[in-house]
């Protein structure tokens, strides 16, 4: 027997590293680190972190893992300092956080952590954001954060509005994921070889928009600048207005100031949502619940016009009134699709019952309805990522990825018809 493999005594090198002030209480953390990545990892606590990164060991190291609970709120200004320098010495930085605050939540991702897995740790998500992380190419020390979109040109995307019939029926909730899941519905694309789908999201609610938050992005000076001069808006401008998150998705934010609703004309709107068609497949776009003047503009150029209400008198008596608003105006009402949220369970006969009666009433088709997310919904939104990341089981996340599955194909089928 050769003596070979005793006298090679060279540690495993350390690739990544859990940073916490006790990582024994987050037992799930430990066991799901040794089956990613066996013997090499390490664990370091919050006051050694900055240290270790200036040492030879800290060389190789690819992530770390900071895990943070309710009683580590009070250490947020040092675990930002750890973030920080992590990224200044290019290392990447996955955050794992039990019953967090939001505002402190928000504070630690802001400061550049490459993504979130909230604890306990759902099954294969420490994996899932593993993956994530090569996917996306490492940072370059003294280079732009990310690679600003550039137009592209040569498409005719699909321009589906979101209108939310009263307050807090989950309109951006629903818009926000259902682009994510159309962007991401190119993972199952690069199997069969096809062409990944380009998709946009324009928050067009100019006062409390709030797709930024539910993504975590930042809101960009230049969008008020393009509001304010669409006239004479172009490609390259448009494309330069926009974030990306987790390079899919392409958001319009937002302003960062609140605007007037009619900072621009019907005109303004066109030529907007005109230049996202020309560069996306998919043109998603979050209404404000406020009828403007260019929502007749949204209306003609909309694919389809998804029209949120839920089970409930303020719903009911606000879808009414706007269709008679649109009769009144010859305008296309038949491109409304109604969702109803927070649906009734299967099993609820008189729920399901008050639906029916709530439909034949108003003399419409209920096409989609969702159910209650509950507080995941709120927990997703607050944490800045979209429900696919933390709540990838949830009935809603799956209601919503059905509908965006059957979006494109429905457009797959007409493309083909009309080759």
């Amino acid at each position: 027997m050769s003596a070979a493999p005793l006298l090679n005594t060279e540690p495993a090198p350390i690739v990544a590293c859990t940073v916490s002030r006790d990582v024994s209480n987050f037992d799930l953390l430990i066991e799901d680190m040794e089956v990613e990545l066996g013997e090499n990892w390490g664990d370091i606590s919050f006051d050694d972190a900055i240290l270790f990164f200036s040492q030879p060991e800290a060389q190789k190291l690819e992530f770390i893992a900071i895990a943070i609970d309710a009683e580590d709120e009070a250490q947020i200004p040092r675990i930002s300092s750890i973030i920080s320098t992590a990224k200044a010495k290019g290392i990447r930085v996955i955050l794992i956080a039990e019953e967090v605050s939001p505002i402190a939540l928000h504070q630690l991702l802001r400061l550049g952590a490459d993504d979130f897995v909230p604890y306990p740790l759902p099954s294969g998500a420490l994996h899932e954001a593993i993956i994530r992380l090569g996917q996306v190419e490492k940072p370059v020390l003294g280079s732009a954060d990310s690679v600003k979109p550039s137009a592209t040109g040569g498409h005719d995307g699909v321009v589906l509005p979101v209108h939310g019939l009263a307050g807090g029926v989950g309109a951006t909730t629903f818009a926000v994921n259902l682009a994510w899941e159309l962007a991401t519905m190119g993972e199952a694309a690069k199997k069969t070889g096809a062409q990944s789908p380009r998709v946009c999201l324009l928050d067009f609610d100019f006062q409390y928009g709030s797709t930024s938050t539910y993504l975590d992005l930042q809101r960009r000076e230049n969008v008020f600048e393009m509001l304010s001069d669409a006239t004479h808006l172009d490609a390259e401008t448009f494309m330069q207005a926009l974030v990306t998150f987790e390079d899919r998705l392409h958001v319009l934010t937002a302003p960062a100031d609140m605007l007037p609703l009619d900072i621009v004309s019907g005109e303004d709107v066109t030529r907007i949502v005109e230049l996202a068609r020309q560069n996306f497949d998919f043109v998603v776009i979050d209404m404000p619940s406020t009828v403007v003047s260019w929502t007749e503009t949204v209306l003609n150029l909309a694919h389809v016009y998804f029209a949120l209400m839920e089970l409930d008198m303020r719903s009911a008596q606000n879808t009414l009134r706007m269709i008679r608003a649109l009769k009144s105006e010859s305008l296309p009402v038949e491109k409304l699709r109604y969702v109803l949220n927070r649906a009734p369970k299967f099993t609820d006969l008189t729920g399901k019952a008050r639906v029916k009666r709530l439909a034949e009433s108003l003399d419409i088709s209920i096409e989609v309805q969702l159910s209650d997310g509950g507080k995941q919904v709120t927990q997703s939104n607050d944490h800045g990522v979209p429900l696919a990341s933390t709540a990838g089981k949830l009935p809603l996340r799956k209601e919503i990825q059905k509908l965006a599955q059957s979006i494109a194909e429905l457009n797959r089928s007409l493309e083909a018809a009309q080759a």
